[in-house]
């Protein structure tokens, strides 16, 4: 069982040459009304990340650590400058299975090793209110840090170094460190340059590493359309974790970012070879699919309970909310599982690996080494064609089934001329970006229209087991009428909104 930490605090380095530094007076920070001398706690960290340092490289930091109140193991994920979560899990021998799929992700099938052992006596302070309550907890580390061997730059070097710590109190005003921060600056203190002790440890034992360069500046075609998978292959990985702990809008940040590299092998096909991107397409296809087992049906239970919360209690009749509640619930009942299943699946990691290959080494086209004001603009172009070939088809249709299909269709093709021009906005400039916002505008219309398709299904579904049951099945007749009103809605407003878009100015 691992239990979730939001961390917020801050490293310094004193200002003793040598090292040999002591803790300042922090009596006099503003809202402290006493410093509470917690002892020192000698605390063994023993840092494990593959050979090649993926963890560190994506600054997370797996530990495991005796001493102290939390001995245990700690797995830190980055959030913002300053900020991270801390997933703690109690001591075992190997890495707790809660912790290892946070990073599979990341390790796949490479090994997890020792890298660097950490050894501190932490010097605690705690500041605390006038009730006793506890603001933030000041600690002075001294550190001396041994190379394992396991990992890139590996050997038996060793480093020592002393370091402050000043970490926010759970709930804590993060403006309360900057009061803090100002008395230590005073008592000569500075930010670390380090983001954590591993990163400081990595830096300053073992062997020197020759430091990456940093990746050039889009040139070519095919460079604008790698940046663009590349950033989404990233998302990918980093939302694997957000979504194994079900947090708000990772699975359906996940499932934009495979759509978005499928819809850019599609799109670019004269760039990336498409005998074998269309293969890894697939595999993103049923990657979403996973992902949308939850993420529709939850929508539509989003539209639904706002629709019914929005009627007069006149027009419900019936234990509607209950129904709509038992539907809701039947419907994800196991899928949690069933995607963590997925997530640590063979054919998901397979994946991950497949598609690391294809943007360490893509497969470039001829096309590839043009000038991205060519061959960009000239997919993006097509695809847009595509679109409008398609919204003029619904407008020629009469309502009815044959209209929703194809604003459904055009709704689709939006979207991926949408992304095609995200791809193509670093190197076309505003055209590019403008019809990013077109088109999103456009598949906002579109996808409002096609959700109230579905939910139009849903309230026949939900109605035929209601009276099924026994139940009034008046109310789910009231919604359908409002949900008739808002396709019609949609389709009224198509014609003015494509007219806007189509005189717009293309890339």
């Amino acid at each position: 069982m691992a239990d979730t930490k939001r961390e917020i605090e801050r490293k310094y380095e004193g200002p003793a040459a040598d090292g040999d530094t002591a803790m300042p007076d922090l009596s006099r920070v503003p809202g402290v009304a006493g410093v509470v001398d917690k002892g020192v706690a000698e605390l063994d960290a023993t840092y494990y990340d593959t050979p090649d340092q993926r963890l560190a490289a994506a600054s997370l930091t797996l530990r495991r650590r005796t001493g102290g109140a939390d001995a245990g193991w700690h797995l830190k994920l980055p959030v913002s400058e300053g900020v991270r979560d801390e997933i703690q899990a109690p001591l075992s021998d190997t890495v707790p299975r809660a912790i290892a799929g946070l990073v599979r992700s990341r390790v796949r099938d490479a090994e997890l090793v020792p890298v660097v052992r950490l050894r501190s006596a932490r010097d605690i302070r705690h500041l605390v209110d006038g009730s006793g309550a506890l603001l933030a907890e000041v600690s002075l580390d001294r550190v001396r840090a041994d190379r394992l061997g396991g990992g890139a730059g590996g050997g038996a070097g060793s480093a020592a170094w002393t370091e402050l710590e000043a970490e926010l109190a759970d709930d804590g005003d993060p403006a309360f460190l900057d009061k803090v921060e100002k008395k230590l600056r005073k008592a000569g203190f500075k930010r670390s340059d380090s983001p954590s002790k591993l990163a400081r440890a990595l830096a300053e034992t073992g062997k020197r590493t020759k430091e990456s360069a940093p990746e050039p500046a889009p040139v070519t075609a095919g460079d604008h359309v790698l940046a663009y998978l590349r950033a989404q292959f990233d998302a990918i990985v980093e939302l694997d974790p957000a979504v194994r702990r079900d947090l708000p809008d990772s699975v359906h940040s996940m499932r934009v970012a495979t759509r978005r590299m499928r819809s850019t092998f599609r799109s670019y096909g004269k760039i990336l070879d498409r005998a074998v991107t269309d293969p890894i397409g697939d595999e993103l296809k049923w990657l979403a699919g996973e992902l949308g087992v939850d993420r529709d049906h939850e929508v539509l239970t989003e539209r639904l309970t706002e629709s019914l919360g929005g009627l007069p209690r006149t027009l419900v009749s019936g234990p509607v909310r209950t129904r709509l509640r038992t539907w809701a619930n039947a419907r994800r009942s196991g899928s949690r599982r069933r995607l963590i299943a997925v997530l640590d699946g063979k054919r998901y990691l397979a994946l991950l690996t497949t598609l690391d290959a294809l943007v360490t080494d893509p497969p470039l086209l001829r096309a590839a080494g043009q000038d991205p004001g060519k061959a960009i603009a000239k997919a993006v172009r097509k695809d847009f064609a595509k679109v409008s070939d398609l919204v003029e088809q619904a407008l020629d249709q009469p309502p009815g089934a044959g209209r929703d299909h194809a604003m459904h269709e055009a709704r689709k093709k939006a979207k991926r001329t949408r992304y095609a021009a995200e791809a193509a906005a670093p190197a076309l400039g505003a055209p590019a970006a403008g019809l990013v916002k077109s088109m999103k505008s456009l598949q906002s219309l579109l996808g409002d229209h096609q959700d109230s398709v579905m939910t139009r299904e849903a309230l026949r579904e939900l109605s035929a087991l209601a009276h099924a049951a026994g139940e009034n099945t008046f109310t789910y007749g009231v919604l359908h009428g409002r949900e008739e009103q808002r396709a019609a809605a949609a389709e009224a407003a198509l014609p003015q909104v494509w007219e806007t878009i189509a005189t717009q100015t293309g890339p």
